[in-house]
């Protein structure tokens, strides 16, 4: 059985080809000439009965001379492209002039033959007009398998936050404003701001991705603008900037809050005036694009600090978007958990279908601080560790097998603190559970340990002391990287 993409884009032989002309000759010799390539040919005498044959057959690619009985050529060609606007049209005729060539091809049609032609030339016309077929049919397939990946219904989840920030996203879409995505790591910022682009009117063109916390300030900059050739050693040839090649799409600045200021005010200028010039070069080019832009940082905070631009904030921040971080998603766990199982649940030949009571009662007490991304590794973790049908509690993390106990302890304190405390008090002990057990992983790194839990060292060593101070009266050492 073929695939759907096979189906929209059938090999060159099995490609169907109308041709129309009021004479029965011309129509012949096409039809010959073309049928040894191997298309399959039906045949109209008259405009109107093309129509009804191009309403009945949806052919492939349509032959039509610009005169004939019951409606001329470009009346035609007005048809063919409201019933299929993807459908190649070639217009042939024996009073060719430079002014009906100019007027088929601005109706749309794909190429234009003037009678008397060769075989090899219909067949080359043919042939060119084929492959257009097959890579509009292609791209068309592959544009619905990314609003399937990155569409609105990839992102999962009931909670009233999370909806509210998906209302936004469904509206903004729509227009052209720029986006500011605020969210802890791990809440899904890049995930909704491919959701905004493929819902957009700019879906045909690039999404174009950049995290700003990644490259030095020198790299960073030649990736924005690119740079021409000479423009500084090593650069040996000329390189278009991630801004010229997000014409017309989307750029994605990841992790905005970390460009150095120098930058800021290059991404500023190029915001206002909408150009941008690439390093070494004098021409400036013209750009149409969406920014949108995602950070973990309280950028107001940083504003204040003089490590952010206000200006470029409120370039930035025409329309904000808060993802609220996966603890403050009442249900959520649950249906994220369920849906990373049916991804990672299919291994070879075992097949992970559940969860036990117990392991589900552990990730829904969890706190999670690093989201939904740390979610999907612990279910990604416990598919290839599980040895039956179901997820068990042993085939969770130790940090997460820790938290049930942590409230076991609560149940009978020595004396009873009021409920904030109680649950600061847990909280804190999951989260400290958690982190030790990233750092045993990292072997004591923790500058390693933070990156893989999303956090800066700070919040490691500012935690992990609290809770020793807490519980034993000490210090947590400082640890060497």
């Amino acid at each position: 059985m073929p695939d759907e993409a096979t189906a929209q884009a059938p090999p060159t032989e099995s490609l169907r080809v109308l041709i129309a002309d009021d004479e029965p000759l011309m129509l012949e010799n096409c039809r010959r000439a073309l049928e040894a390539d191997g298309y399959a040919c039906a045949l109209a005498l008259d405009a109107e009965q093309a129509v009804s044959m191009l309403e009945a057959d949806a052919p492939d690619i349509l032959l039509s001379d610009l005169r004939m009985p019951g409606g001329d050529g470009m009346w035609l060609l007005e048809r063919s492209r409201s019933l299929d606007p993807m459908r190649p049209v070639i217009i042939f005729t024996g009073f060719a002039t430079i002014e009906s060539a100019v007027s088929a091809v601005k109706a749309g049609a794909f190429d234009y033959l003037a009678k008397p032609f060769s075989a090899d030339q219909l067949r080359l016309a043919v042939r060119r007009a084929a492959e257009q077929r097959r890579l509009l049919l292609e791209n068309l397939h592959l544009r619905e398998q990314l609003h399937g990946a990155y569409g609105l219904e990839q992102i999962v989840g009931k909670s009233a936050a999370l909806k509210a920030a998906l209302e936004i996203v469904r509206k903004v879409a729509r227009s052209s404003a720029n986006v500011l995505i605020l969210g802890e790591s791990g809440t899904g910022k890049e995930l909704v701001a491919r959701a905004i682009h493929t819902n957009s009117g700019r879906a045909a063109h690039a999404f174009v991705a950049i995290d700003c916390a990644v490259l030095p300030e020198n790299l960073l900059e030649s990736e924005l603008f690119g740079y021409e050739r000479g423009a500084f050693t090593g650069a040996v040839s000329a390189k278009p900037g991630l801004f010229e090649l997000a014409h017309r799409g989307t750029l994605f600045l990841d992790e905005v809050g970390d460009l150095p200021l120098s930058l800021q005010a290059k991404l500023l200028r190029v915001l206002q005036e909408r150009r941008t010039r690439r390093l070494g070069g004098v021409r400036e080019t013209e750009l149409e694009l969406r920014v949108v832009a995602a950070t973990n940082c309280d950028l107001r905070r940083q504003i204040g600090a003089g490590r952010f631009r206000e200006d470029l904030f409120y370039r930035l921040q025409v329309v904000d978007i808060v993802l609220p971080p996966l603890r403050e998603r009442p249900g959520d766990v649950k249906l994220l958990a369920q849906t990373f199982l049916a991804r990672y649940g299919k291994s070879g030949e075992q097949w992970v279908r559940g969860f036990e009571p117990q392991a589900m009662a552990a990730l829904e007490a969890y706190t999670w601080p690093g989201n939904v991304r740390e979610l999907q590794n612990v279910i990604e973790r416990a598919c290839a560790l599980a040895c039956g049908e179901t997820i068990g509690l042993d085939d969770l993390p130790a940090y997460l097998r820790a938290a049930p106990s942590s409230r076991d302890e609560l149940s009978a304190p020595p004396f009873w603190p009021t409920l904030k405390e109680a649950r600061r008090r847990w909280l804190e002990d999951l989260d400290a559970a958690y982190l030790r057990a990233v750092l045993e992983k990292e072997h004591g790194n923790v500058s390693q340990a933070a990156r893989t839990a999303g956090v800066d060292r700070k919040t490691i060593r500012r935690l992990l002391n609290r809770q020793k101070a807490e519980h034993t009266g000490g210090a947590e050492p400082e640890d060497a990287d």
